[in-house]
């Protein structure tokens, strides 16, 4: 028995315009959902000032570089390496870098002094704490900070946080780094490089754990670390405001094992910051403040201290005030 025919219906005017919108409609989804329009991604040129060459915060500023990349691919990065804090918060503040890293008691102390450009510093974000360290040959007769008198130490170069810190470390311990020692302007690969040679009796570091050149020296030359902790409530009564943001801290057993043999070392830390000024973009500011957050488990990966930037802590990034764009990310993420 033969099929009934399909139904045949008149192909009307009003059919053919339902038919053409709906595609049209089907297709502007596609287009929306394929290409984000007006929602480019932020362009242009920044500089980034780092650190020291195998440092953490060279290390830190590549594999940021890299999550850049991928996440603003329209950005240019020019990564420039520097002597540490204190040369990157003047780089920043002056308008040589447009971002860097820098220990909070130098940028206090930037500010303290009314340098050129600090009133327009800004934050991005808390990123991890930067640990003192003390490294002697491990038959030193060095057991105490007050011990150093005397003895050719290697302080870091002068624009350096490392020099900052040292010089009121020795302060607390009764030490004049002009008079009671040989100070000695050195980076860390020159550092490690010194002690194991014995041109230098004692390197003071400030770093992120564990800081690659000492733990590398461990393991090829015996050395232990001095206790610095003890000092810190010493620090606090010494004039320079900027010791507040000094606090104790444990260096864990496990941080450098052949130095440490299984014994925590007391110690002091300060807090690193993301800083900027003013002159950035809102727009640009809180995208980089994304892919800050966004990728501390990629970068913690290759600088396990890293691992410790926190979406709950990122926000204090005293004594700075947030930069807007970065307030704006945190605000959209806030629970």
């Amino acid at each position: 028995m033969p099929q009934a025919p399909f139904p045949s219906f008149p192909l009307t005017r009003r059919r053919v315009l339902t038919g053409s919108v709906a595609a049209l409609v089907v297709f502007g989804l596609l287009l929306w959902w394929l290409l984000p329009l007006g929602d480019e991604t932020p362009s242009g040129e920044v500089r980034f000032s780092t650190g020291t060459q195998n440092g953490v915060y060279v290390r830190y500023g590549n594999l940021l570089d890299e999550a850049l990349a991928r996440d603003l691919p329209r950005l240019d990065v020019r990564l420039k390496e520097s002597e540490g804090s204190w040369d990157n918060v003047t780089r920043v503040a002056t308008g040589k870098a447009d971002f860097t890293i820098a220990a909070a008691d130098a940028v206090a102390k930037y500010q303290e002094e009314n340098r050129p450009g600090a009133d327009r510093l800004r934050g991005c974000a808390r990123l991890y704490d930067d640990y003192m360290q003390l490294v002697v040959p491990s038959g030193s007769s060095i057991e105490k900070v007050r011990d150093l008198r005397g003895k050719k130490v290697a302080v870091g170069g002068p624009r350096s946080g490392v020099r900052l810190i040292a010089e009121k470390v020795l302060a607390a311990a009764g030490l004049d780094i002009h008079k009671d020692i040989v100070p000695v302007s050195l980076g860390i690969s020159g550092m490690a490089d010194a002690l194991r040679t014995g041109t230098i009796d004692a390197f003071f570091w400030s770093g992120g754990l564990p800081t690659n050149n000492v733990k590398d020296l461990s393991r090829h030359f015996p050395v232990r670390l001095v206790e610095m902790g003890s000092l810190l409530d010493r620090l606090r009564t010494m004039s320079d405001p900027s010791a507040r943001y000094y606090r104790a801290a444990v260096m864990p057993a496990d941080t450098y094992p052949d130095a440490q043999r299984g014994r925590a070392v007391s110690t002091l830390a300060v807090a690193n910051l993301l800083v900027t000024t003013d002159r950035m973009d809102p727009a640009l500011m809180e995208a980089v403040t994304r892919t800050v957050i966004d990728s501390r488990d990629s970068i913690g990966h290759e600088v396990h201290a890293a691992q410790l930037v926190d979406l709950r802590t990122a926000v204090y990034t005293d004594p700075l005030a947030l930069h807007e764009g970065a307030r704006r990310y945190y605000r959209s993420v806030k629970p």
